[in-house]
Formats: C-alpha cells, sequence, structure tokens
C-alpha cells in the first residue's frame, strides 16, 4: 500500500524538496492533497505531474484561478479554498502522514489538526511549537499522534538520540538517558565575518544569499539574524524537553555537521551530511526505514576543515532575543515570532535597515505583559496584538 501525504505548504522549498523525493520511489507514496498561499503557476505543475486529489489555496481568487487552469487535465483535482480546507485535507482519514511546511503562522491551525487526527506529522514548521509549545506537545501525547521533526538541525538530533528518547518525544528525561547536551549548530549567516557596524547597510539580496543553504526569502533572513536558530533552540526545547543547562547553540560555518548530542560518558554523536533537506525529508518520509533521497554521500576527502565558533550576541541580538524568549514563558516566544515575521516582512520590502529587525522584535516584548496562555485561541489573539504593535514600531522608523 502507497503512503497517502498530505503536503501543505507544497510550494516552498520544503514542499518542493518533498515532491523530490516522493518523485524518487513513486510507487511508495501518494500525493493525497496539496496546499499553497497564492502560487498559482507552481500548483498548476503539481497538480499536472502528481495529480493530487485535493489543491487547497489560502484564497477563493487564487483557486478559481487554479481550477480554470487544471480543467483540462485528465485526472480532476478539486481545488478547495481558505483555512478550513486546510485542516480538512491534514485530518482526512484517508491520510497516513502529513508534511507540515507552511511557513509562518498559518501553519499551526492545519498542523494542530493534523496532530488532533493522530497523524504521522513530519514537522517543518517552526512556528508550531514557537507559538504553542507545551500545548502543542500536550496534544500530540493526548491524541497519540506520531512527530518527526523535518528541520535538519532536529532531525539531526532525533537520529543521535536513543530509541527511549526519540518516541514519544518530549516527555523523555536527557539526564536519565545519559545524555549531557544536545548542541544546536547553525551556519552563522551570510554576515558571520561582516564588520557589525556594517551591518545596518546590508540589503534584502545580501541576506538572502546564503552561503550553503538554498531557501524561501523569509528562512533566509532569519538565517541572517540567526532568529532561525532561535526558533530551532525554542523548538529543541520542547521536542526534547531540555533544561537551560541542556541546550547550546554552536556556529558551525560548514553545515555538514547539522547537529549532535554529548552523553556523560564524555561521547559526541553527530549526524553529518551535505546541507540538503532531501536528506531529512526522506528520514521522515521513510521512518523508520532508509530511502534514497536524491542527495550525493560526503566526500571526506573534499572536506577541508570542520571548524565551530561562538554565537556572538553581538553580531546576533535576535538569536539571544529568542534563547531568554525561550525561559521567560509561552506569551514570549508567541511575541518573538510575530514581531519578527512583521519586521522581516518591512525589512524585505526595505522599510527598515537590517539591524531594526532585531529593535522591533526587542520593542514588543518589552510592550507584552507576560502572562499564561491556555488555548490555541489566546495564542493567536496574541499573536494579532504582538504583530500591530509591531506594525506600529516600523511605521515610526520609517
Amino acid at each position: 500500500m502507497k503512503q497517502r501525504i498530505t503536503l501543505l505548504g507544497a510550494t516552498g522549498s520544503i514542499g518542493q524538496n518533498t515532491l523530490a523525493v516522493m518523485a524518487n520511489t513513486p510507487e511508495r507514496f501518494e500525493l493525497f492533497a496539496a496546499t499553497a498561499n497564492g502560487n498559482v503557476d507552481a500548483m498548476v505543475a503539481i497538480c499536472e505531474q502528481h495529480q493530487p486529489q485535493f489543491a487547497v489555496m489560502a484564497d477563493e481568487a487564487a483557486a478559481s484561478q487554479l481550477r480554470e487552469r487544471i480543467s483540462s487535465l485528465p485526472r480532476k483535482t478539486e481545488v478547495l479554498s481558505g483555512s478550513q480546507a486546510l485542516a480538512d485535507v491534514a485530518s482526512a482519514a484517508e491520510v497516513d502522514s502529513v508534511m507540515a511546511a507552511i511557513v509562518g503562522a498559518a501553519g499551526l491551525l492545519p498542523t494542530m489538526a493534523a496532530v488532533q487526527a493522530g497523524k504521522r506529522v513530519l514537522l517543518a514548521n517552526k512556528e508550531a511549537l514557537v507559538m504553542s509549545g507545551q500545548l502543542f506537545m500536550d496534544a500530540v501525547a493526548h491524541y497519540g499522534a506520531e512527530l518527526l521533526p523535518i528541520d535538519s538541525e532536529h532531525n539531526a538530533i532525533y537520529q543521535c538520540l536513543p530509541s527511549e528518547v526519540q518516541q514519544p518525544l518530549g516527555h523523555a528525561d536527557l539526564a536519565s538517558a545519559g545524555i549531557h547536551q544536545i548542541l544546536l549548530t547553525g551556519s552563522g549567516g551570510p554576515f558571520r565575518q561582516l564588520p557589525i557596524a556594517e551591518l545596518a547597510l546590508q540589503t534584502p539580496a545580501a541576506a538572502c544569499n546564503h552561503p550553503n543553504w538554498s531557501m524561501g526569502q523569509k528562512i533566509s533572513v532569519d538565517s541572517a539574524t540567526m532568529l532561525n536558530k532561535g526558533l530551532e533552540y525554542i523548538e529543541a526545547r520542547w521536542l526534547f524537553n531540555c533544561r537551560p543547562d541542556q541546550l547550546q547553540v554552536v556556529v558551525h560555518p560548514q553545515s555538514v555537521i547539522h547537529s549532535m548530542v554529548s552523553y556523560i560518558d564524555g561521547s559526541v554523536l553527530a549526524q553529518l551530511g551535505q546541507p540538503d533537506m532531501r536528506t531529512p525529508i526522506a528520514y521522515g518520509l521513510g521512518y523508520p526505514e532508509r530511502i534514497h533521497s536524491g542527495v550525493q554521500p560526503l566526500d571526506f576527502m573534499q572536506i577541508a576543515e570542520l571548524t565551530f565558533l561562538p554565537a556572538e550576541p553581538q553580531r546576533y541580538p535576535c538569536l539571544q532575543l529568542a534563547i531568554d524568549a525561550c525561559w521567560e514563558g509561552q506569551w514570549a516566544t508567541t511575541t518573538l515570532n510575530a514581531a519578527n515575521e512583521i519586521a522581516v516582512a518591512a525589512f524585505l520590502a526595505e522599510r527598515i535597515p537590517f539591524t531594526a529587525i532585531a529593535q522591533v522584535c526587542d520593542r514588543v516584548l518589552q510592550q507584552i505583559t507576560a502572562g499564561q496562555l491556555s488555548s490555541i485561541e489566546a495564542l493567536i489573539d496574541l499573536d494579532q496584538q504582538a504583530r500591530q504593535l509591531a506594525q506600529q514600531h516600523v511605521e515610526r522608523m520609517q
């Protein structure tokens, strides 16, 4: 029997790489549903090649265009639109696994719908855990969902963990499993060696020019600020039930070691590979088997060196904001994520300088009152409040 896959965020880099891996072994996988925000051209190509049963667009205007453009295809794909349709295809009874790859807060609700339906969830959306943390992990346990991390760093950590920590995620005692520390690696982004005084002058094109990875604009900017690594730090806290002393960020410019786990006997296990997202995607799709990803193995004779550096708070203030927010509480991580999305969009539109991203995030965090968040509705309300405040700060900077 083929695995039926719902792909949330099919037109992004994770979505496209997922389709590439699925195409390597068509006898194993079938695309049940694909979703996108507004990229009709890319969705037309997906419908032509993969013939999903359902295609979901974020808004009805895009859905209408897609219906018209695929109307002549021999196999009919039903085109839907809106947030409820996203949740429906994520939780459909026919679906075996859901790749959660929608960028930003928009991915939270459909990913939670997949969890509540008890699906195997391949988690490539950072915001699900950054925004909802304990609520999300509690839902995974309550509904019997299976969670597999797809971010290259968390997938690497997962592969280096003993089986009693892997499942169920988020509830193991790391110390009891002999684990000393989780080491989360990051490249340092395109500005790792740039004089700090020049950061304010950097353009969106420069920020998106990642030295190792091919990614979308938003995640590329997050890599340049290392807020991306901060979000991953928050994710790791929830996925692996870490204490502050059990989690460390290490700058590793070559992006060959994707992360490491240090054990109490002095051993350090690391997962190495090409900087190619098809490797963790294939691991998640095939788990517990290994399947072909299309990625070539490392040639160790071609690796000149592997280096490691501390992450400087002066160079990466967004990373420090995320680490602090992680231990402040859910209100702080939800706020930071929302403010950052607004600030990054403003930077990409050339409305604020690169260094203002951290300033906007910091100011919004200072304005939000700490409090307990006990429901998804409360999280979404706070998310909207933080976005409004961030927008106000952006406007004042212009």
